[in-house]
């Protein structure tokens, strides 16, 4: 691996070259050597220097992106030689959409950890656009989204379904009305999802199949958010079944029986479209694919 990006990747990520310094075990003038190199060869300053930080500039921005990407490959590349030993060992690095990630994920990670306990899984929760890219850019062997996210540099495959109603708190006005009209959900304020999110793709194509666009939204970043605005009358959503099982078992959220619903939409599984996998990427693949008979609803 190349020693100065790697160094040029801490100092990037630690801001401060004394940092860097203790996080490589290195003396504070090699990490500055490091990066007077890597600053030569580039042709130009990467760097940003101020008394008490450093920062990347523009040119700095984009030799850490690709950097990134290239110790990224270079450590991918040392896992799949030792791969040809067949041993599931070494780390994981997954990305998963929120609704996967947070309410399916962690009980397949168990299993996962019960059969094979020499992987080291890493787990990273973001919106279907982040994932989608993070695997894309190898900062991810595999990932798991509600949404799809062409890209020539990735492998898509549906692997389960999962459905999503229309919760309101269980006090709303609509909570115990059965069936509840199209006419009064457009009335309502939606609390939804960012855009880039698979949850929010879904709330978009159910507004235009069912005809209507609600008077306000309000938009946030992650569904336990939006599940407590929800439960305190701040208005009502969209979430999978999955998102809401502790809630409808407590009694605080309710579904609406609303025409069209409940929504369907797929689990996606990403990988690099490449032949070349690790054996740990492959094993948690395969776990997967046999446990989502019992993922749909």
């Amino acid at each position: 691996m190349d020693q100065a990006l790697l160094v040029f990747i801490t100092v990037a990520e630690k801001k401060n070259f004394t940092r860097a310094a203790e996080e490589l075990h290195m003396t504070q003038p090699a990490v500055s050597q490091y990066i007077q190199m890597l600053e030569r060869n580039a042709g130009t300053k990467l760097l940003d220097r101020s008394s008490k930080y450093v920062q990347l500039n523009k040119a700095g921005e984009i030799v850490y992106h690709h950097a990134k990407e290239i110790v990224g490959l270079y450590s991918r590349m040392q896992y799949l030689v030792d791969d040809l030993l067949h041993k599931a060992t070494g780390p994981l690095a997954i990305g998963a959409s929120y609704t996967f990630g947070e309410y399916v994920l962690p009980r397949i990670i168990a299993r996962l950890q019960e059969q094979y306990p020499l992987i080291q899984p890493a787990i990273t929760i973001g919106n279907t656009k982040d994932i989608s890219e993070g695997v894309a850019g190898s900062e991810f062997e595999i990932g798991i989204v509600e949404g799809e996210f062409p890209h020539e540099k990735l492998h898509i495959e549906p692997f389960a379904e999962d459905l999503m109603d229309v919760m309101v708190s269980s006090a709303h006005r609509l909570a115990g009305q059965e069936p509840v009209a199209i006419t009064d959900l457009a009335e309502e304020t939606w609390i939804v999802r960012e855009s880039g999110s698979g949850t929010r793709d879904a709330v978009e194509s159910m507004f235009a199949r069912l005809g209507f666009r609600p008077r306000s939204f309000m938009e946030f970043g992650s569904n336990q958010l939006i599940k407590e605005s929800v439960e305190a009358g701040l208005g009502i959503t969209l979430l999978s079944r999955w998102a809401v099982r502790k809630e409808i078992a407590l009694g605080t959220l309710k579904r609406l029986h609303v025409q069209g619903t409940p929504v369907a939409r797929r689990f996606y599984l990403i990988t690099p479209a490449t032949k070349f996998h690790t054996r740990a990427a492959d094993v948690f693949r395969e776990l997967l694919l046999l446990d989502r008979a019992s993922i749909p609803l």
